[in-house]
């Protein structure tokens, strides 16, 4: 197929997706808003994140009252042996297992709250990017790895979902634990709340220089694991043909190095990411050594005066009460540190999804766009002009006409622009120039939508979905009966396979029709295209993967079923064409000759060089 697979040298671009320049400039350069966009999704579930929100400051609140609980229940003791009032530890620690049993409940109350947010959150983005893919040109599936879109469909989408189901959670509930701790600390000594003055503007300086190494790395191990994903499925599509030539050691040499550079990505992303973590466990176990010794002095000298400023004493159910408040204090900080990589991960993810969300659409109708109803399949090309890359032209002034009821096959070397011609006549792509008329209409006047609905086609490439055969054959055609069904089979030539199945039209066909032959699906698909009410008909190799034999039976059943429709055929062995009403030769881009099969052999020109290179 010309275009731009048949110029990468892979399917999928292989490992040269790091030369794209449109994929370095998304790997140096973070697009900005992404957290923005992301909360527009989280938005549409406003008032559970609110319900959410809720529970956080209850369930947190809760668990900030248990330290002055338990420094209350220690000041029951009393300062002389022997005189504990019981009944008082026995209020406070029967109240902290009350405040910390609710707590909990609404701890897990937020947790399946927050699952269930995550996951419809992730359902409508991915639900959003097929949409986004099915409204594309066929362009950017001919220059994209079909690897790294399943990747950003499913991996990329993971672990946002992740990040959001556990990941805002603590955020949310380390914040709230930060605020209620420090003012808690407040209250029983703001003198020993100093000592954050110092180790807080120290933790925050750490996670930006952190952040400004560890960003990019978590952006580079998401492409990284999207061309490792492309390079996976292009293999395994490929795997008998890998094995025919025997490259199992190549392709695996091949899978090395991909699979060292995402290992390698991996590596760096988390262990810069895991610096942070320790880090500043180390900065939070500094702040706790010096509010013991100043606790302590302030215990031992029961306060001090500096200048006019008095300095109160502190209890033993105090220092323990602050000590508790600023573990829970440092432990979210510390909590956010250590999750701060699965952060840069799911903030890099987004960035890949939303890069797909805003790829160009496929060009918007003509603001006049009419409905193509009913055509009778008059097609003319006139000076046709089109390329790829603007730099290398396919076709160079191609002109053709198609008189309705026809049958027009198209022949010509590889890479003549046989398959360019297909893409232009379904405006998969926009011509440069020239003009292509259906029934005297610029298809460029016409809704897409009409005009792909004109025509019915079948690809050399075969594609089935898991389902019954009697599902796939009426994939075109929903409302057929089952007695259509059977007869379209039947003129395909492939109704006597089926009903050698145990199951008939009921058998399930399984991994793109794996269970049968090459040539059986590339029949079930032609059987499906005879179902599609449409007067124009497009095969293109269709019966390359059918014997000799079949291909003749089904070319006459198609004259019968298509009669008064206009065909256009690529066709490669020329036996199979030699009935048609009008043959283009194709080369380099320009139809050289035109007629039946008898007056182009009579001229004895590059058409008859192509049959005499077959059958001679």
């Amino acid at each position: 197929m010309m275009g731009p697979m048949g110029r990468g040298g892979g399917r999928y671009g292989g490992r040269n997706n790091s030369a794209n320049p449109r994929m370095q400039e998304e790997f140096k350069k973070p697009r900005r808003g992404v957290l923005l966009r992301l909360g527009k999704y989280i938005w549409q579930f406003k008032w559970l994140m609110l319900l959410a929100l809720i529970l956080t400051i209850g369930s947190n609140s809760f668990a900030l009252v248990g330290p002055t609980l338990s420094g209350k229940a220690i000041d029951c003791i009393g300062t002389e042996a022997g005189k504990v009032d019981f009944a008082g530890v026995g209020r406070y620690a029967l109240l902290m297992l009350l405040f910390y049993f609710g707590s909990s409940v609404m701890s897990y109350l937020l947790s399946i709250l927050m699952v269930y947010i995550s996951r419809n959150v992730t359902l409508r983005m991915r639900r959003d990017m097929f949409n986004r893919l099915c409204d594309m040109p066929v362009g950017y599936f001919d220059t994209h790895p079909v690897g790294d879109v399943i990747s950003r469909l499913f991996y990329d989408t993971d672990t946002i979902n992740t990040s959001l189901s556990t990941d805002i959670v603590s955020i949310l509930a380390s914040s709230i634990t930060i605020v209620g701790s420090l003012g808690m600390m407040f209250s029983i000594s703001r003198v020993l709340v100093l000592v954050f003055v110092v180790t807080v503007p120290l933790s925050i300086l750490l996670t930006r220089f952190v952040t400004s190494h560890t960003a990019p790395l978590f952006r580079k191990r998401s492409r990284k694991m999207g061309e490792l994903n492309g390079f996976v499925e292009e293999k395994i599509s490929g795997m008998k043909t890998l094995k025919a030539y025997h490259q199992e050691g190549n392709v695996l040499s091949d899978l090395d190095d991909i699979n060292e550079q995402v290992v390698q990505a991996y590596y760096k992303s988390e262990y810069y990411g895991s610096l942070m973590g320790p880090s500043v466990s180390f900065i939070n176990n500094l702040s706790l050594s010096l509010i013991s010794v100043l606790g302590g002095i302030l215990y031992m000298t029961g306060g001090f005066n500096i200048g006019p400023i008095a300095v109160a004493g502190m209890t033993i159910g105090g220092i323990s009460s602050f000590i508790m408040y600023s573990r829970k204090f440092a432990g979210p900080i510390n909590e956010i540190a250590n999750i701060y990589g699965e952060l840069q991960s799911a903030l890099a993810a987004a960035d890949r999804v939303f890069t797909l969300l805003d790829e160009p659409l496929e060009g918007a109708d003509a603001e006049n766009a009419v409905e193509l109803h009913d055509a009778e399949g008059n097609v003319a090309m006139q000076d046709v002009c089109f390329g790829y890359t603007p730099e290398k032209t396919v076709l160079k002034n191609l002109s053709l006409t198609a008189k309705s009821g026809s049958l027009i096959a198209i022949v010509g070397p590889t890479g003549a622009g046989k398959t360019t011609l297909i893409n232009l006549l379904m405006r998969f792509y926009d011509i440069h120039s020239g003009k292509i008329t259906v029934d005297g209409h610029d298809i460029r006047t016409l809704t897409r939508r009409s005009l792909r609905g004109a025509y019915s086609m079948v690809l050399q490439d075969t594609w089935l979905f898991s389902g019954t055969i009697y599902e796939n054959i009426a994939y075109a055609n929903p409302n057929a009966t089952r007695d259509e069904v059977i007869a379209a089979a039947k003129a395909a030539r492939i109704h006597r396979y089926i009903m050698s199945l145990p199951e008939g039209y009921d058998t399930v066909i399984t991994d793109d029709g794996a269970n049968i032959s090459k040539g059986q699906k590339q029949l079930m698909t032609i059987a499906r295209a005879m179902l599609v009410n449409a007067n124009m008909l497009i095969l293109d190799e269709a019966t390359s993967n059918v014997d000799t034999r079949t291909e003749a039976h089904i070319q006459q059943a198609m004259r019968r079923l298509m009669q008064d429709k206009t065909c256009f055929v690529v066709a490669h062995r020329l036996s199979t064409i030699q009935n048609a009403d009008l043959i283009l030769v194709v080369r380099d881009g320009n139809v050289v000759e035109s007629g039946t099969h008898k007056e182009l052999m009579q001229k004895g020109g590059f058409y008859r060089e192509m049959y005499d290179a077959q059958f001679c």
